[in-house]
């Protein structure tokens, strides 16, 4: 049985995030490159230690999300969608509430003809500053209440202003398009659909275990892609993968896989499956062959 997954927040750096709670923790500590926004990755680890640069590609991380779960869990649910059936990509500096004479200023410069990025780089205080204030994707429900209004009711290019707790923003939507889909599969159904030798041809499957995780137990058809080498992949996942094909993410117990599910959300995959119960699962489930760890 398919279901939807409830959009999770991230921990993130942004003034503009609701809650400092964290919703997705893992015990093993990952040496993933720096990432200088407040990435969605950047939950995978509570022990995140920064090392050299990460590349751009991965700007669009950043989130603007709302109130997260209780820590430690996945939420589920049979509908996910906003119903609006678009996701923006936004960017936006963040200027302080009594800086507005300021902010006015900024936004007569970007009527001049001046980049909003190049002004973010500059002047805002989110640290999304750092990739232009690049904010990514987003679809409804995931930002605060203000800053979402605004940004789902403005023009394509046209810098619009407003107000929310954090400060006043100046918001550009760059582009559009129909919101992707991020679902949860059981291992039961996952097996059926594996039995037909045409679904290994059509769809992409990911195992973002360890390779020590993986001699262990490990199902074919998986491309491995360690989540400890994002460095190594993540960049290039638009070229290595088709964003149109259908994307099965697998790992353990199911944590890691949907956080990268998630991810590749943000890179423009339209379907993702997130395998629920990982490997383990599918073991207890479907195929006692295969060892427990």
């Amino acid at each position: 049985m398919l279901s939807r997954l409830t959009p999770i927040a991230p921990p993130a750096f942004s003034a503009l995030r609701l809650s400092l709670t964290s919703t997705l923790n893992l015990s093993t500590p990952l040496n993933l490159h720096k990432i200088s926004t407040c990435s969605a990755l950047y939950r995978l680890s509570q022990t995140f230690k920064p090392t050299s640069s990460f590349l751009s590609a991965n700007r669009v991380l950043l989130r603007v999300m709302g109130s997260p779960g209780p820590k430690g869990s996945a939420s589920f649910s049979a509908e996910s969608s906003s119903g609006d059936g678009r996701e923006i990509l936004v960017q936006h500096l963040l200027v302080k509430e009594d800086n507005l004479k300021l902010l006015l200023d900024l936004q007569q410069r970007v009527s001049r003809g001046e980049d909003l990025s190049d002004l973010a780089a500059e002047y805002s205080i989110c640290p999304s500053k750092e990739e232009g204030g690049m904010l990514g994707w987003v679809r409804k429900g995931q930002m605060v209440p203000e800053f979402e209004e605004a940004a789902f009711s403005a023009s394509l290019n046209k810098v619009v202003r407003c107000k929310t707790k954090f400060g006043w923003h100046l918001l550009q939507v760059l582009s559009e398009r129909e919101e992707s889909v991020l679902q949860n599969i059981q291992c039961k159904e996952l097996h059926v659909k594996m039995q037909d030798p045409s679904f290994l041809d059509e769809a992409q499957l990911i195992d973002v275990r360890e390779p020590e995780e993986v001699a262990q137990a490990s199902l074919s058809g998986f491309q491995v892609l360690p989540l400890r080498q994002f460095g190594s992949w993540g960049p290039d996942i638009t070229t290595k993968f088709d964003p149109q094909k259908d994307t099965y993410v697998m790992c353990h117990h199911g944590m890691r896989s949907l956080q990268v599910a998630q991810w590749l959300q943000t890179q423009g995959f339209k379907r993702v499956f997130n395998v629920a119960g990982g490997i383990h699962e599918y073991a207890r489930t479907v195929d006692q062959t295969i060892p427990t760890y």
